[in-house]
């Protein structure tokens, strides 16, 4: 596919601060990879709903639902992989500029990936949560039945079966699912948020 040429960057009237001054709260990215079946997208719709009950400008992006409609022309080859987590990036990166606090919940199987994520948007409004759970208890839930299909043969380089998983090295935060209960996760991200000063003022903490 030609690359489009003559494009140029249109800088618009009302900045990222602007809007950052007028709603008290700082724009971020949080990102939740780990393995299908470990919590993500379960922690970041908690986690959204305890933003957007502060009054916080929040959008949740989940993998199937990106691919039923902006990358629903990529399938589950490594490279299509790679064009998935970039695009989801520069859509991330736009939801920063509007002033939200952007949640995405994909496995991102790929160090490589995720940092090219990160770079894209920015190290200090980018927060990698490791949503950490043993393979064999992720296989024991198995919402969407995709580990029976993939030990079965019926769905190919899935990832913690026929492709691997590539651990970050230095998130910003780790969750176990396996052994904390999902508010006690959610407690552990939101506090990671306020003490990074994205929630504006932080309430009183009951600890």
């Amino acid at each position: 596919m030609a690359r489009a040429e003559n494009i140029v960057w249109h800088d618009a009237t009302i900045t990222q601060s602007d809007r950052e001054a007028r709603s008290g709260h700082k724009s971020a990215v949080v990102w939740f990879t780990g393995l299908s079946g470990a919590g993500k997208s379960t922690l970041a719709n908690r986690v959204e709903a305890e933003l957007f009950s502060r009054g916080i400008r929040t959008y949740l992006l989940d993998g199937d639902n990106i691919r039923s409609g902006l990358n629903s022309d990529l399938g589950f080859s490594e490279p299509d992989r790679m064009e998935n987590i970039r695009r989801i990036s520069e859509v991330a990166k736009l939801f920063v500029d509007s002033n939200a606090v952007v949640l995405t919940a994909f496995i991102s199987p790929f160090r490589e990936d995720r940092e090219k994520a990160r770079a894209r948007v920015g190290d200090q409004e980018f927060f990698e949560i490791y949503v950490k759970c043993p393979l064999d208890v992720c296989e024991s839930r198995d919402p969407k039945g995709l580990y029976q299909k993939a030990r079965s043969g019926a769905i190919k380089n899935f990832t913690g079966i026929g492709s691997a998983y590539e651990p970050p090295l230095s998130p910003e935060l780790i969750v176990d699912t396996s052994v904390e209960t999902l508010d006690a996760c959610a407690r552990k991200v939101i506090h990671l948020l306020e003490d990074r000063g994205i929630t504006g003022k932080r309430p009183e903490r009951a600890e």
